[in-house]
């Protein structure tokens, strides 16, 4: 075997891979320019007298089969905007995922609301439902499932759970673009269901997002208030509650229409090439390549490794940083340590180390490698080459 390029050897991918920070990974072109001249023209580019946001909102809506959907400036505003939604609020309990963007988490504490950290699978990394229960107490008021890298979560374990405790259900499917649990897209399971566009989501308007509802009053708010100052400004001007300002643009809008057209175009470019990569790592110990089962498909927001570490003699870290020497953009985790450990989280709740022992290991336990629609077969082969030699190297 030829010696590391971190030892001295030559890497096995020596050009620059696509990235989502341009448009080596990034698809867009005329619809866009189109869509965006259009409101160029117009001389309407905010949220009140915008018409591409309406388009958008309702396509969204009727293409998801619930009463309202509401563009937001971020992912996070629109998981924000959901926990406004029903209401919650100081010591109101919602249970989180322990590995998951801060974004879920931030909406929960901005609402004065707790969030209580629930254990992970080992492997998805998504909600465990074997987790959920023990969590719950007469203060839970809702369960916010992450759809973690584009997998699904197992709503049909999940679901059963909220209902017979009365909980609403959020997901968050910042990161899962059209993937589908059992046949069925996700985001369409629970109460209210959030999206990002952030530039690396599989569809983009650079930063922005969604937020989705069956009903579109629900608690006694309308959705559309919880992003808009609470302002009915089909009635008067006033504000009903507190509600923070998270409008979309016009501009934003009519990028995300152009996107959200060729979303399944986009999502498929991305599983080409992934699911081709699991499989050509389907030989290689110490490795579980992720991809379609029966559970639902996987439509990659990155390429997640999860791995053995017993098999291995070092750990991810190095590992990380033996395939940045081959030339592969990777990272040893998605996060570095379970989401309640960052201060943040820790200084304001009870939280210790070892409360989610499934999320601590994973953290420990993977590799991370950023993904795009652009990624070809050629990359995946490449990738491949570069991720066998350097976890061969150190298997035990």
């Amino acid at each position: 075997m030829s010696d590391l390029a971190m030892l001295g050897g030559s890497p096995v991918i020596s050009y620059r891979l696509p990235t989502v920070n341009d448009s080596t990974g990034r698809t867009f072109g005329a619809e866009e320019l189109q869509e965006l001249r259009e409101v160029i023209e117009s001389g309407r580019l905010g949220f009140i007298c915008g018409t591409k946001i309406k388009e958008l909102q309702n396509l969204w809506a009727a293409d998801h089969g619930v009463e309202t959907a509401i563009c937001v400036s971020s992912g996070t505003a629109a998981l924000h905007t959901a926990i406004n939604f029903l209401n919650l609020g100081r010591e109101d309990e919602v249970l989180v995922p322990a590995i998951t963007d801060m974004g879920t988490v931030l909406g929960v504490m901005l609402q004065g609301a707790v969030p209580v950290f629930v254990d992970v699978d080992p492997i998805t990394q998504n909600m465990d439902p074997d987790d959920i229960e023990r969590h719950i107490t007469p203060r839970t008021k809702a369960i916010m499932p992450v759809h973690l890298y584009g997998y699904p979560c197992d709503m049909d374990r999940i679901m059963p759970i909220a209902r017979a405790h009365g909980l609403y259900v959020v997901e968050d499917c910042a990161q899962a673009h059209t993937t589908r649990y059992k046949g069925r897209l996700v985001g369409t399971f629970g109460d209210v269901a959030c999206y990002s566009f952030q530039q690396s989501k599989h569809m983009t308007t650079g930063d922005g997002g969604m937020v989705m509802a069956k009903k579109d009053c629900l608690c006694g708010r309308k959705l559309i208030h919880c992003q808009d100052k609470a302002w009915p400004r089909e009635l008067y001007r006033d504000h009903l509650f507190l509600a923070p300002n998270y409008h979309f643009t016009d501009l934003q809008a009519a990028v995300g229409l152009a996107q959200y057209r060729k979303l399944e175009q986009l999502v498929e470019g991305r599983r080409t090439s992934a699911l081709h990569l699991s499989h050509l790592l389907q030989d290689l110990p110490g490795t579980y390549p992720q991809g379609d089962t029966q559970m639902g498909t996987h439509t990659f927001f990155e390429y997640d490794l999860p791995l053995d570490m017993e098999q291995f003699s070092v750990d991810n870290k190095v590992l990380a940083d033996a395939l940045k020497a081959e030339g592969v953009p990777c990272s040893p985790s998605y996060l570095p340590k379970p989401i309640y450990m960052y201060d943040v989280v820790a200084k304001a709740y009870p939280v210790t180390l070892n409360m989610c022992p499934n999320a601590v290991k994973a953290c420990a336990s993977m590799l991370y490698i950023p993904w795009t629609e652009k990624h070809t077969l050629q990359h995946a082969e490449d990738l491949s080459k570069a991720i066998h030699k350097v976890l061969s190297y150190y298997h035990r």
